[in-house]
This record gives structure tokens, sequence and C-alpha cells, in this order.
């Protein structure tokens, strides 16, 4: 079996995929954080620090870690890999037929550390020509841009390697994104799945998102998607992930083999509750972490199976909590809620409470600042490994959108 396989939840983490925040964010300002997805601008030097902890956290529970600008780099090295990129990134489409070759011009001048990094960061209009701004326009895109105007935008949601692709049992989505400042990075993940050497030398399947087209309304977000094991998958209906996404992912699931079933919750659509691992994590066999003020018993839910000739046959569930013992294999589910009182578990579900990482079962890793949930897991009997996460909490994702896991044993 190839060693890029995810069976879990809870199954032993032996690899994963982080982005360690860099140029992006430093880009990030009051004027731009709305546009770009974030609620604030965060302290660089802080971030990267937590980001840092996080990652030899993980290392130090025999997790190998690879960082997305080295796996970009590393890409690029491959020049049909380059074009390809640039093929996508600096079309005509994009910034119109003179620009497009500026821009793809300045990037094909650069190192690969620099092409990748501007890749994931970003590039401003002084970063291709400081005297462009005082010299006549070459085009009409650049007549109308600013001193402050990016032509390429940063990508600070890359921190969360969740979103933008999943492991689902041997195979993975590149997920369609939502919102338009993150959808440019599907392309980077589908270099480094069809380029990396790391990627290249094994087989797996491409369940969603690996074509070349317009994915209209059918989008997927990674922190939506949980795989409980055992054939059976757990999709958020959200803010970001349609329930049209979650059928065409169950469809090529359920057509090569890959699930045998897909439970579909709907979370209501909310900033504080935009994916599905926001308000439910599972942490042990039988045990999962939520926030009451959206997850509850009575959540509408359908469970997707195959049908005939191709079809989904869908059918309404009762009883949600039922429905997770069902599908772990178990007569009931522990369910630890948020801690604190209402107004405590709505601040901690906010900065992330319920949103930790399962290394093995049993055992998450999460922020320290939710010292409520924390003793109310801890009071399970759930292991919790605490990091710090004040700047990058602000972020609104915690341990588990922060990773991508690539191989994690079935349980």
């Amino acid at each position: 079996m190839s060693r890029l396989h995810v069976g879990s939840e809870i199954g032993r983490l032996r690899r994963v995929i982080l982005h360690r925040p860099q140029l992006s964010l430093s880009r990030l300002t009051p004027s731009n954080c709305d546009e770009l997805l974030f609620d604030d601008v965060l302290r660089l030097g802080k971030a990267g620090e937590e980001h840092d902890t996080f990652r030899k956290t993980l290392e130090q529970h025999d997790v190998e870690t690879f960082l997305l600008n080295d796996l970009l780099q590393e890409t690029i090295a491959d020049a049909q890999a380059k074009a390809w990129i640039l093929d996508q990134q600096c079309s005509e489409l994009r910034f119109g037929p003179t620009m497009a070759k500026e821009v793809r011009a300045f990037m094909e001048s650069q190192d690969d550390h620099q092409f990748a990094k501007h890749l994931t960061g970003g590039v401003a209009i002084a970063d291709i020509d400081p005297k462009l701004l005082k010299a006549a326009p070459k085009s009409l895109l650049g007549s109308e841009l600013e001193k402050t105007s990016f032509v390429i935008d940063p990508l600070p949601n890359h921190l969360f390697t969740r979103d933008t692709s999943c492991w689902v049992y041997g195979g993975v989505s590149i997920n369609p994104m939502m919102k338009p400042a993150r959808q440019r990075e599907t392309v980077h993940f589908k270099a480094v799945y069809r380029y990396h050497p790391m990627f290249k030398k094994e087989k797996f399947e491409v369940w969603y998102g690996g074509e070349e087209r317009v994915y209209e309304g059918a989008t997927i977000e990674g922190g939506d998607v949980e795989i409980i094991g055992n054939g059976k998958v757990l999709i958020g209906i959200s803010e970001r992930t349609t329930p049209q996404g979650i059928e065409m992912l169950a469809k090529s699931l359920f057509s090569r083999g890959g699930a045998d079933e897909v439970i579909a919750i709907d979370l209501g659509k909310s900033r504080a509750a935009m994916h599905l691992d926001t308000v439910l994590t599972h942490m042990d066999r039988d045990c999962f972490t939520y926030y009451p003020g959206v997850v509850s018993d009575q959540n509408i839910h359908y469970s997707l199976t195959p049908g005939d000739n191709g079809d989904i046959v869908c059918t309404q569930q009762k009883g949600f909590f039922k429905t997770l013992a069902r599908i772990t294999g178990n007569d009931s589910v522990r369910m630890i809620p948020t801690g604190g009182d209402v107004f405590a578990a709505e601040r901690e579900q906010w900065n992330d409470a319920n949103n930790v990482l399962t290394i093995r079962p049993g055992v998450v890793v999460g922020y320290e600042r939710n010292h409520y949930t924390i003793d109310n897991i801890e009071k399970a009997g759930i292991k919790f490994i605490a990091i710090p996460g004040d700047e990058l909490g602000r972020g609104r994702g915690g341990a588990r959108c922060m990773s991508c896991p690539i191989e994690r044993d079935d349980i």
C-alpha cells in the first residue's frame, strides 16, 4: 500500500504538510485583511515562533513534517512544473496580454527559492520594477495600479493547509475553494502532487479537483471533511462547502471504491463555524469534542450511499449522535462540549477550542488559551498537548486547520 494514505482522524499520524507564515502575513494590512479573509493583522515574528513550536511539537511526537514552501521550491526544480504553474498563474485572462508577459518575465527571473516565496507571498507592483510607478504605464491594467497594488495577491490562508487539499483513504481531493482569496492555492497543491518526486513516484487517486475545469458552485474545503475510518466520511455543509461539492466528491469515492458512505451534516453558514472541524473533532474511538451552539443531536444530516448506475442515494437521518456512534462502530459516543458558561464557550470556540489535531487515539494537540475546554477534554481521559496560539489563533484556525495529513493509520 502507498504511504500516501489517511485512514482515519485518530489513527497514528505519521506525515503532514504545514505552511509557516512568511511573506504573505507581512503583507496583511488593516485595509486588505478583510479581503484576504483575516480578522486582523498578526504579529509576524510571534506568529512564526508559534508555528515553529507547533511543528517542533509534532516532530517530538514522531510526526514527520513538510513545509509547503520547501515542497514548492523542490517542485519547480522541474522545468515542466514551473512552466505549468506559470501558465496557470500568469495568464492573459488574469493580467491582459501585456502585463501577463511582464509578470511572467519577473517570475522567470527569480531563483527557485524566491519563485516559491512569491507564489505564496504575492508580488507587489514595486517588486517587478520600482520605477514602474513613475513611468508611463505599459498596459491598461498597469495604468490602474496603485503603489500598494498586488499583481499576484498574497495567500495568507495557505497557513491552513487542511482546507486546500485533503487526503481521504487512498487518494486526495484537491479542493475547489469557495472564496476568491483562496482559489489560487489549489494550483500549488496540484503542482506538488503532480511533479514533486515524493508524490510523482507514488500511486494514489485524485478523487476530486484534479481536472482543469470550472467547478462553479461545487466547492469543498478540507476543514469540512473528516475521515471516520472503515469507509465512512463525515462532511459539513457549511459556509465554504456546498451540497453539490459533497455529492461530486461522494460520487467519485463511490465509483472507485474509496468509501461506502458519506454523512453530510448541515452546519448553517457563519464565520465562527465556517468548517465542521471548528465545531466537531474526533479525539478517540468513541469521543468527540463539539460546540453545542452549532452541533446537537438534532442537526439535520444525510446519509449518501452508492445507488444504481452511478447514482447517489440520499437519505435524511435522525439523531446525529446515534449516527456518529454507528459510523464509528460504537454503541454510543462521548460528546465533550466546549468548556465554560455560555459566554466562555462562545469565546473559546471562536479561539479554536474544538479545532484540535489528534495524533494518536486519545492524544490531541491544541491551543493552550482555551482553559475551560482543555479541562473538559482532560477530564474525559484525553491527553491534551498545549501549544501557544495567541497570534495564529487570530487567523481563525487551530491545529487541525494548520495541518494536512498525507499519512495516517487506519483504525
